[in-house]
């Protein structure tokens, strides 16, 4: 049998079941280290999507038609590959990010024009 014990306090709300509040700061706490997980993971998907889009790029004829964007995917590449090397996780994953953004762009004008 579950017993639930009340513990009154002076607050908003005047009474919480004592089985919550002991309970409460193990969920918080594991969803504080499952948040920061994520910080700690290094992109490799995201650096891998964004070298496959720059090569679909280049394949698409974007040095021709859209150099500087595809300059521009490329520098965000290092940048990220230079971020991860240094352990900056969370700025390599913004940068894969963007130079995947930017090499679907230089695809998309390559093939259009």
């Amino acid at each position: 049998m579950l017993r639930v014990y009340v513990l009154t306090f002076n607050g908003p709300m005047n009474t919480i079941p004592l089985f919550f509040k002991k309970y409460f700061k193990i969920a918080f706490l594991a969803f504080a280290v499952t948040l920061s997980a994520c910080a700690i993971v290094p992109p490799v998907q995201e650096m891998s999507d964004a070298r496959q889009a720059l090569d679909a790029a280049r394949k698409a004829g974007a040095e021709a038609h859209a150099s500087k964007d595809l300059q521009s995917a490329e520098a965000l590449l290092q940048n990220a590959e230079h971020a991860l090397q240094e352990g900056d996780y969370k700025q390599a994953r913004k940068d894969a990010e963007a130079a995947q953004s930017r090499a679907v762009a230089a695809q998309d004008k390559a093939l259009n024009e």
